[in-house]
């Protein structure tokens, strides 16, 4: 699109080349979710092309995030004597929470069913996810309001989400391995059951101090935290560490290996900078608007390492879409820019370039998603959101997929 290829021969070649492997051995999804979508799959049109259960999946997480933005754009609704977030709308976040993780596990099943398995459905898959990885956090925060969860302490909640969900990719990077957290099973019905209790018993319970005057906004950090550092990053690290010692990873130097970790610590620097150091404290100014603009950046950044380890290419070192954003937070926080401009930032002018920075990250990031996704239908000569007839009249490589995956559990 405009002339621009963000595919490489290298990556396409990899593509060919490519054959999903994962490993899951998460009690929730082996035994409960995956038999009960096996079964619901059954029920599904064979016409109906695996990335439009996927796409949505994550249209219903926008959904939500609009939805709950309309009543409580700043966070603040919970901060007042009633709620400004009517209880039916946790009740419709809820239902398109689970909505959304059933299709999430329903797509890979339909597209060994319809023998349209390859790696553009696994792609477009988790880079849907990486969006909703900004988009689902979001939500609880008007759980609890400002007070009891201030929006820097917000910033910290979505970054530990980050890592979570990008030490998993780093993981694959280096391993060649997929392995699906067990956390991610029980996030999604935990979040989804803390929206259903809202409804029922409304959102004042969340202001409730059952432990140690703790908030119940600090139990939910502790926990989320905590949970993260025990079932998923020592794992990580122990799974990278047996790759390398039983030689059945990429092997490749330290460096290297670390190499995907080097935007992610950028993008965690810049922003923690930001938020800390801007003039107007921006992060109590505009939370919502601030943290898609991280979550669009965020998303970017987990693409390009997915296209790069599913192709087995070099990832990136660095994202380009940094530089408007050090320029902009250059211009937040250091005061000699008052120079420079002839006028000291204002706290509507610095709302009006997030607001604008991310309206242009995220017309970027769309461009790139739309761009890797053209090139890969191309150069596979399928379509994103229908089922070619080349795909209907491939059965044998449908089994095929079915047997490389046998030990398996498809995304």
């Amino acid at each position: 699109m405009f002339g621009i290829k963000y595919l490489t021969e290298a990556h396409l070649k990899g593509f060919d080349r490519y054959k999903y492997n994962s490993i899951d051995t998460g009690y929730i999804s082996v035994y409960v979710m995956h038999p009960f979508w096996n079964w619901c799959v059954q029920f599904l049109p064979k016409w109906l092309a695996p990335n439009l259960i996927t796409f949505t999946g994550f249209l219903l997480t926008v959904v939500n995030f609009i939805l709950i933005a309309y009543y409580d754009w700043d966070f603040q609704g919970a901060n007042h004597d009633v709620h400004t977030v009517p209880r039916w709308v946790w009740s419709v976040a809820a239902i398109n929470i689970l909505l959304y993780y059933n299709l999430d596990g329903m797509d890979g099943k339909q597209a060994r069913r319809t023998g349209t398995s390859g790696p553009l459905g696994e792609l477009f898959d988790h880079g849907l996810d990486s969006y909703s990885a900004v988009l689902i956090p979001i939500y609880m925060f008007s759980l609890f309001g400002t007070n009891d969860l201030p929006p820097i302490h917000m910033f910290f909640v979505i970054w530990n989400v980050f890592l979570n969900f990008y030490l998993t990719h780093v993981e694959k990077y280096n391993t060649g391995v997929m392995f699906l957290p067990w956390g991610y099973d029980c996030t999604m019905w935990g979040v989804s059951l803390m929206l259903f209790f809202t409804t029922l018993v409304g959102p004042e319970i969340w202001h409730a101090r059952p432990f140690l005057n703790l908030s119940m906004a600090n139990l939910f950090e502790i926990v989320l935290i905590g949970s993260a550092m025990v079932s998923s990053h020592p794992i990580i690290i122990k799974n990278i560490y047996l790759s390398y010692k039983n030689k059945t990873g990429k092997m490749r130097p330290f460096m290297e290996a670390a190499r995907p970790l080097f935007p992610f610590l950028w993008l965690f620097a810049i922003t923690t900078f930001w938020c800390f150091y801007s003039r107007n404290s921006i992060i109590d100014l505009s939370p919502r608007i601030l943290f898609v603009l991280f979550g669009t950046l965020f998303s970017n950044i987990a693409c390009r390492l997915i296209v790069a380890q599913m192709s087995d290419v070099r990832c990136d070192g660095f994202n380009l879409l940094f530089w408007p954003l050090l320029a902009t937070v250059a211009v937040s926080c250091f005061p000699c820019y008052k120079q420079v401009l002839g006028t000291d930032i204002s706290a509507d002018m610095e709302c009006w370039i997030v607001q604008a920075l991310t309206i242009f990250i995220t017309i970027a990031h769309l461009h790139y998603g739309k761009g890797v996704v053209c090139e890969m239908c191309d150069h596979f000569k399928i379509r994103c959101f229908k089922i070619t007839k080349r795909a209907e009249a491939a059965p044998a490589a449908a089994t095929h997929d079915v047997e490389l995956q046998s030990n398996s559990t498809p995304v």
